[in-house]
């Protein structure tokens, strides 16, 4: 073990006076590994939190949610049957009642219309404000946090009352700060309402999906006397119970929506249902696609990389020919000498990849800081990037550590 030790620490040591002594060439021929790492971290970096961040928001929509809708989410190719869907009929809040007594694999469901609406106050008129009107058991499903205020109560939504719970980014563009919002009168289409609850601030969103920064919430009853329901894209949603998948929530909804519809054996649904866990997989198939680019743009960077350090590596062991004629003259082995390159080689190759990951570092902080967007260097990333390098520079210093390993000690004294 000791003797291990010696090795590395001999090797680490002569890697650092190669790039000491030969500055410009050692940096040169490290470039294609920096460039190598730079883009496959760069890429997995950017993939794994771009992916992260949309599985969380995926799962804001509902974690075992079921939406029934006239449309079937994921379409708008050219083979989307739009004009089957758009003769559907739309979902009915009466219909919710129904689901809730049919679904006994239903833990809450919920009614939700959606619309842009104009909010009125003192001092002045805010635009494009989505308005969502909702039943009771909304919140259980979307798991909203509330920052400031309450959330509706159950007699606000049975009896119509002009509660509203506003969007952190609506509330701080109305009255200055968030927390000024609770209790303030608003104009929503001319009705009066009253602010009784402010949303956490959630962030920008990447996938579609509700923005409940840039949103209202009302009670159903409430909001279908501002607006038309009919045209506010209404929908259905479903959680299912603990322990309940999606795929046995799904079936039993599609059994219940078929009675509910009196539809034949012989009839189509006339309805989508549409599963958050499978956008989920989709996306991720996708991700796997994204992943495999970044690696063959990394690894055309990473062969160039390889064959400059095998060339550094080439004339490492060319100079070097006498000091190895005389360890070996004095009793080293083939393979210690033959580990000292191979471990000479990975070094270079570790350095140049510890210069990529500090590339790709300052690059997440910039990105993070100018869009919004955070960009995170994950252990296992790191970890993958050392990995990487080390194979690289075993692959590098294999043909050199060799011809060195192998070389004749009374000869390479002489040379």
């Amino acid at each position: 073990m000791r003797r291990l030790l010696e090795i590395i620490s001999s090797s680490f040591k002569m890697a650092l006076q190669e790039l000491a002594k030969n500055k410009l060439r050692t940096f040169l021929s490290l470039f294609g590994v920096t460039i190598g790492i730079f883009c496959i971290i760069g890429v997995l970096a950017t993939v794994n939190s771009l992916q992260t961040n949309i599985q969380n928001q995926l799962k804001s929509l509902g974690n075992n949610t079921i939406y029934i809708d006239k449309w079937e989410w994921g379409g708008g190719g050219m083979d989307y049957p739009w004009w089957k869907y758009a003769k559907r009929p739309q979902p009915e809040f009466e219909e919710l009642a129904e689901i809730k007594k049919r679904t006994a694999a239903a833990q809450y469901a919920a009614y939700f219309i959606n619309t842009s609406v104009s909010i009125d106050v003192e001092s002045g008129t805010l635009n494009n404000v989505r308005l969502y009107g909702v039943t009771q058991d909304y919140q259980e499903i979307q798991g909203l946090v509330i920052q400031y205020g309450r959330f509706i109560t159950e007699g606000e939504f049975q009896r119509g009352i002009n509660s509203v719970v506003m969007g952190n980014e609506i509330a701080e563009t109305l009255f200055g700060e968030a927390e000024r919002a609770v209790g303030k009168q608003i104009s929503v289409k001319g009705r009066k309402s009253i602010v009784i609850g402010v949303i956490k601030k959630e962030g920008s969103q990447i996938v579609g999906g509700w923005q409940f920064d840039k949103c209202i919430i009302l009670p159903y009853n409430y909001a279908k006397t501002i607006v038309d329901e009919n045209r506010a894209d209404p929908i259905l949603m479903v959680k299912g119970g603990t322990g309940i998948s999606s795929k046995v929530l799904k079936d039993e909804l599609t059994g219940s929506m078929r009675s509910i519809r009196k539809l034949n054996p012989t009839q189509e649904d006339n309805f989508s249902l549409n599963d958050i866990n499978d956008l989920s997989e989709n996306l991720g198939k996708a991700f796997v696609s994204i992943n495999i680019g970044g690696w063959a743009i990394g690894a055309l960077a990473f062969i160039v990389g390889i064959f400059g350090v095998a060339n550094i590596m080439f004339v490492t062991v060319k100079e070097r020919t006498p000091q190895i004629g005389l360890k070996k003259a004095l009793g080293a082995k083939s393979r210690v000498i033959l580990m000292e390159f191979l471990l000479e080689s990975a070094f270079l190759c570790i350095i140049g990849g510890l210069i990529g990951l500090l590339l790709v570092f300052i690059l997440t902080k910039i990105v993070t800081a100018s869009f919004d967007f955070p960009i995170f260097l994950s252990a296992s990333i790191i970890l993958t990037a050392i990995l990487i390098c080390i194979v690289a520079g075993i692959l590098a210093g294999i043909i050199p550590a060799s011809q060195a390993a192998k070389m004749n000690p009374v000869v390479a004294i002489r040379s």
